[in-house]
């Protein structure tokens, strides 16, 4: 192996995350190559693209040698398919997808069928079902009745928990439904039952006579797709109430404004933008494709000699030009899923170029987040990547031509254009751990917070320019970041400097309306969309809400994600809920159930670096895990007496009504020294073993059977705690991301 990787600016999580989710392993799961190894990979192949355009081999030598400093030097990375695929058999570079979905059974399971082809490769895909007409309609063929768009989703969800990405991502949709659609309320709360609909992101389609009917409080008409006629007429305002109402509950679903993505679609001649990316922030044709990347702002910051900090201008204008001859590169030396998708998408040849890292770079220059001096240099910098983006896609327009469908683009006869679109704001989750950045245009999510490592063992992680600011006004102490990490904030420290605490604000310590512009800040620049999550204190109220969708309407946004603190695991989980619903009258004192004479349950065999565990779930008259029994085979001793004291308070706790989830979050990822491999997964600790027992006992698989499910694809635990690593799950940039170990619900 390559052991440059050494010269690599790589935090030890960065290199986790790499290890599990992104470097080459051999059949045995064994990592084959260093993060090194990586970065050379993408950009040899990615590289590779110039030699279809004249260029000789030195030249193609010197472009490699470009690309690998621009990733190597974290001031760059593309998306994960790239990552992960590029120079790989697999060959898949992109992550949005969008595929048209018609109004007939054979465009529906076409649909479908291409999904799974695009899941299995490693991409994200959204759909539009505005096409498909209502429930209860009259079906031609066979004079029969209709089910509606939702039951159909519900076949694209099952599709998708079926398909596996290789262990690394997994499938994730966008459900868009116009908000003219006669089932739009069916649609609006459809996610308000647990356990359905896992897969989907959904986002009402609003359009501009719905939020002008919703602001003059006036009816507007629901039209079937089928026969183009007026449904009914419906109060704008009750729709708009049952919105604000759902996304308040439980964060969904979002809204996009299809009239104003429209507005800017850059190829109008070929037809409406119904849908976009599982993020939001990629609006596409029907099977076209964007590959992603994002600039580093964190490393486009120079020192000056008064040891002030400013913006390399010439740096950021390099790093963009590269980064969308990267870009563009990818296009061609991709390996698309469909021969549609990669025919539509050489056609318009779409690339999305954002930035990560933005809050460090306001932290270094000490601009406040919530500040019009932030909301300022917004603008500033996204409008120089916009010009400059733009003016590289011209360049490669006279080196390579324009891209086919230019002449039916807005650009035709204004200027020569590589690309229709250069920049979008995307979610960078797992790259912004690999680069040691903040992630997108988010606020830090905590300026300290804990970790866990191997063992059992907890890491207090501090913001590399907060511990530097600390021990410049002495104030580092592992007391006081422990203290801080316990809210991830340093707003009530008043022992901290007031000029300090403005700088280190985060995520939580801002306004949503402060979110809301921040977004509108870029969306002024940004060719695709913005993807941010507008994050709400849980004391937030319905009317908070409606006032942030009303000034992401106003303010230009082309759609709004929002999240209410614990929101999501609420209703999800609902286990203090229950819990509190299930206590007998005892005094406050919780009872344990009585256990039945009789009780039926399964035993399951798992391999641990012990010996073979035998554990066995018995259930109540419900269908409810009620108690664990565990036999470590012929291990005696300490392991043997741990599992069936682990077993027994297992049992305690399924019948003092703990939810099997809350058990399985606290048992799943303890590590001991000897780890094992089991049915293709990896098993970490007799713990961990019960933990993946109680899950598969617990999670239905696709055939109604006990026994098979999985939690990797399930959103009990997607939400409330990460699946992989028990760690806490962020909500950001229209996604969910763990950055303890990398983990990511949207892929």
């Amino acid at each position: 192996m390559d052991k440059s990787s050494n010269v690599l600016s790589l935090s030890p999580n960065a290199i986790t995350v790499l290890e599990k989710r992104y470097l080459k392993r051999d059949e045995d799961g064994k990592v084959m190559e260093t993060p090194a190894e990586l970065f050379r990979r993408v950009a040899r192949h990615v590289a590779a693209a110039d030699i279809f355009y004249g260029r000789t081999d030195a030249e193609v030598r010197r472009t490699e040698e470009e690309f690998y400093d621009l990733i190597t030097s974290l001031a760059f990375l593309p998306n994960s398919p790239t990552l992960m695929n590029a120079g790989r058999r697999l060959g898949q570079l992109s992550a949005c997808f969008v595929l048209p979905v018609d109004d007939s059974m054979e465009s529906i399971f076409d649909a479908v069928k291409y999904a799974a082809i695009i899941h299995k490769s490693g991409g994200g895909t959204g759909f539009s079902f505005s096409k498909l007409r209502p429930r209860g309609d009259v079906v031609g063929s066979t004079k029969g009745i209709s089910s509606g768009p939702i039951s159909f989703m519900t076949v694209f969800d099952t599709a998708t928990e079926a398909v596996k990405q290789g262990g690394t991502r997994r499938g994730a949709n966008m459900g868009i439904l116009r908000v003219d659609h006669p089932d739009i309320v069916d649609f609006v709360t459809c996610k308000d039952v647990n356990q359905r609909l896992n897969n989907f992101n959904i986002s009402v389609g609003l359009t501009e006579t719905f939020m002008k009917a919703v602001e003059e409080d006036k009816e507007y008409d629901l039209l079937n797709p089928r026969t183009k006629k007026v449904v009914s007429g419906v109060k704008a305002r009750v729709v708009f109430d049952t919105i604000v109402k759902q996304a308040w509950k439980n964060g969904e679903p979002g809204i996009v404004f299809l009239d104003r993505i429209n507005a800017t679609n850059p190829t109008p001649a070929l037809g409406e933008i119904e849908s976009t990316n599982p993020c939001g922030e990629q609006p596409l044709m029907p099977y076209e494709s964007c590959n992603l990347g994002s600039i580093n702002l964190a490393r486009m910051v120079t020192v000056n000699e008064n040891g002030s900090c400013s913006i390399d201008w010439s740096k950021l204008k390099e790093t963009t030009w590269r980064a969308v001859h990267f870009l563009d590169n990818v296009i061609d030396v991709n390996k698309y899923p469909l021969k549609m998708i990669e025919e539509m998408t050489k056609a318009n040849r779409k690339i999305g170029l954002g930035v990560m890292g933005w809050a460090d770079m306001l932290i270094q220059m000490r601009i406040p987040y919530n500040s019009a001096k932030a909301i300022a240099m917004a603008e500033e910098v996204m409008a120089f990547i916009q010009t400059e983006g733009r003016l590289a896609s011209s360049a490669l327009a006279e080196e390579r031509k324009v891209f086919t469908n230019y002449e039916h683009s807005v650009y035709n006869g204004e200027m020569p254009v590589r690309n229709a679109t250069v920049t979008t704001i995307a979610p960078t989750g797992s790259l912004s751990i690999i680069a040691g950045c903040s992630s997108g245009i988010e606020p830090l999510f905590a300026v300290s917070f804990v970790r866990n490592v191997m063992e059992g063992t907890k890491l207090i992680e501090v913001n590399p320019h907060f511990e530097k600011e600390a021990k410049e006004h002495n104030l580092w102490s592992r007391e006081l970041m422990e203290m801080i990490a316990g809210t991830g904030s340093v707003a009530h420290f008043k022992e901290i400097p007031e000029e300090v605490r403005e700088v280190f604000v985060t995520a939580h310590d801002i306004t949503p309306i402060d979110h809301i512009k921040m977004q509108a800040a870029f969306q002024k620049y940004v060719d695709n969309a913005v993807s941010k999550t507008v994050n709400f204190p849980r004391s937030a109220t319905a009317k908070d809400v409606e006032d942030v969708y009303m000034m992401a309407y106003r303010q230009g946004c082309k759609g709004v994600t929002v999240y209410r603190d614990g929101s999501r695991e609420d209703q999800v989980l609902t286990t203090k809920k229950v819990q509190e619903e299930a206590k007998p009258e005892t005094g406050g004192k919780v009872i344990p159930k009585k256990r039945p004479a009789v009780i039926k349950g399964a035993t399951r065999l798992l391999k641990t670096g012990c010996g073979n565990l035998y554990v066995t779930i018995n259930e109540d008259e419900s269908g409810k895990p009620f108690e664990v029994f565990t036999n470590i085979g012929k291990a005696g001793g300490c392991a043997s007496s741990q599992a069936e004291a682990i077993g027994r308070l297992i049992s305690l706790s399924l019948r003092s009504n703990i939810e099997p989830e809350e058990i399985v979050q606290q048992l799943k990822g303890i590590s001991c020294h000897q780890p094992s491999w089991n049915e293709g997964g990896k098993v970490l600790s007799c713990s961990d073993a019960i933990a993946k027992a109680i899950e598969k006992y617990n999670y239905p698989s696709s055939n109604g059977g006990k026994g098979n499910g999985t939690s990797r694809h399930h959103e009990v635990m997607q939400i409330g705690a990460c699946p992989e690593c028990g760690g806490a799950v962020e909500h950001e940039g229209g996604c969910a991301i763990c950055r303890n170990c990398g983990f990511t619900k949207c892929g």
